[in-house]
């Protein structure tokens, strides 16, 4: 028979295989390809989309499929490898270089698992280990194994004590600090709308990485806050557990809550647990992790207003209508009030991140919607027919807005 015309050795492999044995959803199908070259690949009509090593798309239903490969440290960081994908690299090569036992599984086309490495045993075990020493030759492996922390920690999984070793051994090694920035926000992003988002910064933290890569996050642990308006004191563990609250949250909305006590971490020492301004002191902390991630800049917009305005939510009942209205106009509501509703969910999140019964629920988050509503439907026309315009105009429309939050207000205060 042609070389080229031979069929494909093709395995199911990685996480279609692991999400299977766990009764997930599985969103991608991964292939290998065991004793083919691209020569092979590309004469069966699959088109390569690969850089690094050889990658294709299935030509009908667009699969990836990868040749089977071996890799090798050449250079500090992620791209620092040499990749070797001759038709002589075998299914349990190929297999060996990747990170976690769980993510090491093959599946031949008649359903049997190949599992040279145990995985099936640490998916009954709960337990994320890597496969080999070769893991901490990677610094992108600390991030993935606690994004799969974010993912799987509900169902139990805890890292194996071993695998922790090497990833802080890649952290004292400074090969965590190789990351470019872009990878680490894919994977903080990755991670935000996971099961349980706060495992991957608690993962990254007892591994030394999160000092390194989100230090305004990590220093927020052990800053204390008023008991009671925080039953659980410690404001790291706060954010943690507002992270949390927005998992189910559009991914811009919890990056918000993610950054949105920055200030607290400088708080001067002398006036704790209060952390009176903490707000405006925040706003330059979350620009500059903004910046140093590259995270998308809708992304740090809505993230400024909820670290500047949260506490103006929290006491939306108490503050008066031209405070209100000055808020709604400076986060520019009136124009894109999507942004106002993200805003008001973030705060929600940051608000019930609490431990305690009392803040289980947050009524400010329809009584500010509705104080909104009331501002954004005043009647302006009769302001153009009586011929304002300019800056005179400006001024009279925020007057009809704040009295129509005064009026809600009222409203609201008889229900």
């Amino acid at each position: 028979m042609n070389q080229q015309k031979k069929p494909l050795k093709t395995y199911l492999v990685g996480g279609a295989v692991r999400d299977q044995l766990l009764g997930l959803e599985i969103k991608d199908h991964d292939y290998v390809v065991i004793g083919s070259n691209s020569e092979q690949m590309l004469a069966q009509g699959f088109l390569p989309v690969g850089k690094d090593f050889p990658v294709f798309l299935h030509p009908k239903s667009k699969q990836e499929y990868a040749l089977a490969r071996t890799e090798r440290k050449t250079a500090q960081g992620y791209h620092g490898f040499e990749f070797n994908a001759d038709s002589h690299v075998t299914l349990e090569d190929d297999l060996l270089r990747r990170d976690l036992t769980i993510n090491a599984m093959a599946m031949g086309t008649n359903g049997h698992i190949i599992d040279p490495y145990g995985g099936q045993q640490d998916i009954k075990d709960r337990v994320l280990r890597h496969v080999s020493p070769a893991f901490a030759e990677d610094p992108v492996r600390v991030l993935r194994v606690a994004r799969f922390m974010s993912r799987f920690k509900h169902l139990g999984f805890k890292i194996h004590p071993t695998t922790m070793d090497l990833m802080c051994q890649l952290v004292n090694s400074g090969e965590i600090q190789a990351l470019v920035s872009e990878r680490v926000w894919q994977e903080i992003k990755s991670s935000l709308n996971q099961k349980t988002p706060s495992a991957f910064f608690e993962s990254l933290r007892e591994c030394g990485a999160l000092k390194i890569l989100l230090p305004e996050i990590d220093c927020l642990f052990g800053v204390p806050q008023t008991a009671k308006w925080h039953p659980e004191v410690d404001t790291g563990i706060h954010v943690m557990l507002a992270i949390d609250q927005a998992k189910d949250l559009d991914n811009d909305v919890a990056y918000a809550v993610m950054v949105h006590d920055l200030g607290k971490g400088i708080t001067p020492p002398k006036i704790l647990p209060s952390h009176r301004g903490h707000e405006l002191a925040g706003v330059p902390l979350v620009k500059a992790v903004s910046e140093r991630l590259k995270v998308p800049n809708h992304y740090k917009k809505l993230a400024l207003l909820v670290c500047q305005w949260h506490l103006h939510a929290h006491t939306i009942m108490e503050l008066r209508p031209n405070t209100i209205e000055n808020m709604f106009s400076k986060m520019s509501a009136y124009r894109k009030p999507e942004l106002l509703e993200k805003f008001v969910l973030a705060c929600e999140a940051d608000a019930t991140g609490r431990w305690g019964k009392e803040f289980q629920t947050y009524p400010q988050a329809n009584y500010l919607r509705q104080l909104f509503t009331a501002a954004q439907n005043i009647d302006k026309q009769s302001l153009y027919d009586a011929g304002y315009t300019g800056q005179e105009l400006g001024n009279q429309i925020r007057q009809l807005r704040t009295a129509a939050i005064k009026s809600r207000k009222q409203q609201l205060k008889k229900l």
